[in-house]
């Protein structure tokens, strides 16, 4: 067991102090696009886009070591295959809703076989546990900074967009009264998660980014019912969870990955049994 002093202060312990950053930094981006996530109510379209990336990486990991294309990273194919994934299924709930259950359970389905049926064939070490559970521990600055471009690719937008987002939020039809390109920003919305989806592999591997993407969003749902105040409890919470999880994982010596989404799951659970106490 590492007592907690040895993290803060020895040097040995300096990737831990550095995947804590990076959890910092990826918070505010977390923080709205779960918030939005939670309140479209697009969990579900959100995870086949998880999946697809997998595809994506398996893809571009097969490639570079049988085909030699040293330039298709797995980080781009994974961006490739969670973009096509949310743009596709967004088109289908967009023009034939009462497909879109099925499309997205084929999307999340195919995605994921397809990624798995790659990895399987790329000669050399292939780190399972890596791609399914997250390596949040083995981040490297470049991940800090794809963290921070994309923290500055979804903050501008959604500083600039966020009354037509509140709109689109809550009522559709009033969205479209308004003037407001309900289908373009929708679109929009899933090409951000998407690339979101993809970074946030990284810190807690595909079977657990859905979690992580809800989990304290739909806790800071419990405090407030305002958009833009619940984006911001969203990015503490995660904040919070994030370190408290790496901190818990390494003094217990358990999986950081999952211990994050076991801390988020408690606080949303007592979170929900206060709203229910106080709503009486």
């Amino acid at each position: 067991m590492t007592d907690f002093s040895d993290i803060i202060f020895a040097p040995e312990w300096s990737f831990l102090r550095f995947a804590i950053l990076v959890g910092l930094a990826i918070s505010p981006a977390l923080g709205i696009i779960g918030t939005m996530v939670v309140t479209r109510r697009i969990s579900s379209l959100a995870g086949a886009s998880t999946h697809a990336a997998l595809g994506g990486f398996g893809l571009a990991l097969f490639l570079q070591r049988v085909c030699m294309l040293e330039w298709f990273t797995p980080t781009l194919g994974a961006v490739i295959g969670a973009v096509a994934a949310a743009v596709a299924v967004g088109i289908v709930s967009l023009c034939a809703k009462e497909r879109e259950d099925t499309v997205i359970g084929a999307v999340w389905a195919i995605g994921m076989s397809i990624g798995l049926l790659f990895l399987d064939r790329t000669p050399g070490y292939v780190d399972w546990q890596g791609y399914l559970f997250g390596s949040i521990l083995l981040l490297t600055p470049e991940d800090l900074k794809m963290t921070l471009i994309l923290d500055a690719v979804i903050l501008l937008p959604t500083l600039i967009f966020f009354p037509a987002l509140l709109a689109m939020s809550f009522d559709d039809t009033f969205a479209k009264l308004r003037g407001i390109k309900v289908s373009i920003l929708y679109l929009a919305l899933l090409v951000l998660t998407a690339l979101t989806i993809v970074l946030l592999i990284n810190l807690v591997g595909i079977m657990l980014v859905i979690a992580l993407l809800t989990l304290p969003s739909a806790a800071a749902g419990c405090y407030t019912s305002h958009l833009k105040s619940t984006m911001m409890l969203s990015a503490l919470f995660n904040a919070i969870f994030i370190t408290a999880g790496l901190i818990l994982s390494s003094i217990l010596s358990l999986p950081s990955g999952p211990t994050v989404v076991v801390v988020a799951g408690l606080v949303y659970a007592v979170s929900m049994i206060r709203k229910k106490h106080y709503s009486k």
